[in-house]
């Protein structure tokens, strides 16, 4: 049978898809744009769930309504939807490194369900997963059922993120743009943030760098550079520019020399065009691209991960806002590790020095409990304020306390001295 034969009698419409979905299985889909809208939609209309746990990653839309008897739904990396759900008792999260998703879904996941979205077939009956490879690439070998969504949308990439058309159980065709990021607005404290953040970044480095303000402005500095090339767990928006000004050659990576490595994307849609048929884009899983040890051979690695607060021993909190619960650990782990293990590597935590209109410091005495710790003090290096650099990485608790309160708000600095005074670290 040829390739589209086989398309043809595996195509279906949504409500027939979902039926090769049995009970006591556990779903998973794609982060962000890979995830297909109109098959996890058709599960609140499908009465052959019950037991089943869907396994979800940074969903751009609201969260499924499914009775939990019936659907388990699991985070594990919460965008908007998923936060408010989790506070009120509907989701739960698995921790995680990002690097290890494939094999905790591996070990855990019983009769794995793949559901995510692609672009259209090519001649040679392969899909391409797009803006994504992540963890579910992995699991494709796993699967016991593979339910497609395709999107003349999603760009075709090229990579380690092919499915074939004879591992599908069954497509559907459901055309409609992509999730699209919200534009990040540039403040002065992220531009300053920005300016700091390229002084500790030269020619012929490897850049892991994420979607945000702070990741915007930074990118802004790096016009000028040369020869650098991008090695990421996530393709921001603002890379094109790089591209354009002659700053990104990729002529040091060594996972694909000439070649941008990464394993998502989320933008808009000029990203999403760029992205399109672009050969010196490979996307990879997560297994790789956020694997310490294999991101130790590359020389001369920054990585750029944003914070929520820091205390004096150099702990990182990058998940929970107060009481709530904000996102995951991701890759931040995974690649302030790699850093720790590469020569020359930079690992840079950025973060603004306070919060609620400079009326909470965002360096603090000591984390509170309860309080998550997404990069531990033995793996930390750099923080970025607005008001300068701290190198913590080799530096003694009273040299990392007197380091932060240099880089804190003016206005806290005193109280931060008493404090870490009281604690005896001054």
């Amino acid at each position: 049978m040829n390739h589209q034969a086989l398309y043809n009698e595996k195509l279906k419409t949504a409500e027939e898809a979902v039926q090769y979905i049995q009970p006591e299985t556990d779903l998973m889909t794609p982060i962000l744009c890979g995830e297909p809208d109109a098959l996890i939609k058709q599960l609140e209309n499908y009465d052959g769930l019950n037991n089943n746990r869907y396994y979800m990653m940074f969903t751009p839309r609201e969260v499924i309504d499914v009775d939990p008897d019936r659907l388990k739904v699991i985070s594990m990396f919460m965008g908007a939807s998923e936060r408010q759900a989790f506070k009120e008792g509907r989701i739960d999260l698995l921790p995680n490194h990002f690097s290890d998703v494939p094999n905790l879904l591996k070990q855990e996941a019983r009769k794995p369900v793949v559901l995510a979205t692609v672009s259209p077939m090519d001649e040679n009956g392969y899909f391409s997963m797009g803006t994504n490879a992540d963890h579910i690439i992995s699991m494709v070998k796993e699967a016991d059922t593979i339910l497609l969504e395709v999107n003349k949308y999603m760009p075709r990439t090229f990579g380690d993120n092919q499915i074939h058309i004879s591992e599908v159980t069954a497509l559907i065709e459901h055309h409609q743009p992509l999730p699209e990021a919200p534009e990040s607005k540039l403040s002065e404290k992220d531009q300053i943030i920005g300016d700091h953040v390229a002084s500790l970044i030269k020619n012929g480095d490897t850049l892991q760098i994420g979607y945000g303000s702070i990741p915007n402005a930074i990118i802004d500095n790096l016009k000028d550079y040369r020869n650098l090339s991008v090695h990421t767990e996530m393709i921001p928006e603002k890379i094109i520019e790089l591209y354009k000004s002659g700053a990104v050659t990729n002529e040091n990576n060594p996972f694909k020399k000439g070649k941008m490595t990464a394993t998502f994307a989320f933008g808009s849609q000029a990203l999403y065009d760029f992205m399109h048929e672009n050969e010196d884009i490979y996307m990879m899983p997560v297994s790789q691209t956020n694997n310490a040890c294999l991101l130790k051979d590359i020389n001369d690695l920054v990585t750029v991960n944003a914070g929520v607060e820091v205390d004096f021993m150099g702990q990182v909190n990058s998940e929970k806002v107060g009481d709530l619960y904000f996102s995951s650990t991701g890759g931040q782990s995974d690649f302030q590790t790699a850093a720790r293990l590469n020569e020359n590597g930079r690992a840079i935590i950025c973060l603004h020095s306070t919060a609620k209109n400079d009326e909470v410091s965002k360096i603090i005495p000591t984390l509170k409990p309860n309080t998550p710790i997404s990069t531990h003090k033995n793996d930390v290096d750099y923080i970025v304020t607005e008001y300068g650099i701290a190198r913590l990485r080799g530096k003694t608790i009273r040299e990392r306390t007197k380091a932060l309160i240099e880089i804190a708000h003016p206005k806290f600095r005193e109280e931060l001295t008493h404090e870490a005074t009281k604690l005896g670290y001054l």
